[in-house]
Formats: structure tokens, sequence, C-alpha cells
């Protein structure tokens, strides 16, 4: 697809689906949750990556990135997080993409500008790991993305992917570590890493975020 056609909006959101799909890939890469053979060494934006070579993680990670294309295009999508568990489902760490996606910019998108600052952040989770902490036994992770508002399901088909999770929420506001962001025209971007606060208490459920299936 020759992205020059598009919208500033559609041009955006799809050079941010596409970095989305490798960062996550290096974040789960980062952590060690699976063995160093499911991930294979890859050239993305001139920066070394390390991308899913596991069929069934490749397929998750891109159809749970690519399918948030036309969400992030008309600014729905508030934040994207990578969110790794307990064995009891409790969050224990928590990697956020905070973003917004400029729905009144009207002028082209300069690719190259974009991607260099984007490329900013690969750099930045490739050193990340000391920012993070180890997982526990039996702990599980997945993409959960939060709505602004929520999609139209009746009029939307991609909508319906998207679906309640069961993500128990912290209670007190969490220690956050700051990894990188960006401002600019149409995307302001953050990334940051979340953990509980030392004085957590007992969580509680919550159904309002929802995950990919």
């Amino acid at each position: 697809m020759d992205r020059r056609s598009l919208s500033p909006q559609g041009q955006t959101a799809h050079i941010l689906v596409e970095f989305l799909e490798v960062a996550v890939s290096c974040i789960v890469f980062l952590k060690g949750f699976y063995p160093a053979g499911a991930f294979e060494r890859r050239r993305y934006m001139n920066v070394v990556v390390q991308k899913a070579r596991h069929p069934q993680l490749g397929n998750y990670i891109h159809a749970a990135t690519s399918e948030l294309l036309p969400f992030i295009q008309k600014g729905l999508i508030e934040r994207v997080a990578v969110i790794f568990y307990d064995k009891d489902h409790i969050p224990v760490e928590r990697f956020v993409f905070k973003l917004t996606v400029s729905q009144s910019h009207s002028s082209t998108v300069e690719e190259n500008d974009l991607e260099f600052a984007l490329r900013a952040f690969l750099v930045k989770l490739t050193v990340a790991k000391p920012l993070t902490k180890s997982l526990p036994p039996g702990s599980s992770w997945e993409i959960t993305s939060y709505f602004r508002a929520l999609p139209d399901e009746n009029n939307d088909t991609k909508a319906q992917m998207w679906v309640p999770t069961d993500t128990k929420q912290w209670l007190q506001p969490p220690c956050i570590t700051p990894i990188k962001s960006m401002s600019s025209e149409p995307l302001k971007l953050q990334l940051y890493v979340e953990h509980p606060s030392p004085t957590e208490p007992k969580i509680k459920m919550d159904t309002n975020d929802v995950g990919c299936e």
C-alpha cells in the first residue's frame, strides 16, 4: 500500500501499528518469558530488534496490534499495554504505550521524521532491562488496549475481536518509570513501565478494559 495516499491519521496509524508489533515482541523478549530460540534478530528502522519467530506467538502479536489500526486512526485508543501477571492473574508489571493521534492535523506526515522518532523508543527498549523486575513462577502475559470510547460492535466487525478482560486493577497509584516520550504532530507517544505500589492492598476485579482474544 502507498501510504502517501492516506490521510495524515491513516499514515500515522499504519506506521504506529507496525512499530507496536515490533516493540511488543521486543518487550516479551526482554522479559525472558520464552526461550531465546522463539525469537530472531531482525533490523527494523535501522535498529537490531528481536522478532517473534514462533508461529503462535508471532501470530498473536501481529493480530493484536494490527487489529488496532482503525481505532488508532480514529483516535479511539488511549493506551496499549503489555501486562505481565503472577499465577493468580494479578499484574506484576505493565509496559504502557500512551498515545494521541490528532484528528485535526491535515498536513502530510513526514514518514522519515516519524520513523526516526519511533526508532528512539526501540533503542531505549534494548537497554530497559534494569528498569524491570523478575517474573514469578507461573506467570502469564497479554496485550490490553484502553479505549477512550468503545467502538460500535454492530457496525464494526473488527471491534468484535476486542472483549472485556478479567484484569485485576491495582488500588493504589502505581510506581511509574518513564522510558521514552515524543510530542509532535499528529502523534504524541509515551512509553513507561508500571509496578504496584509497595503499599498495594488486596486487588479487586475490574472488567472495564478490553484485551485481544
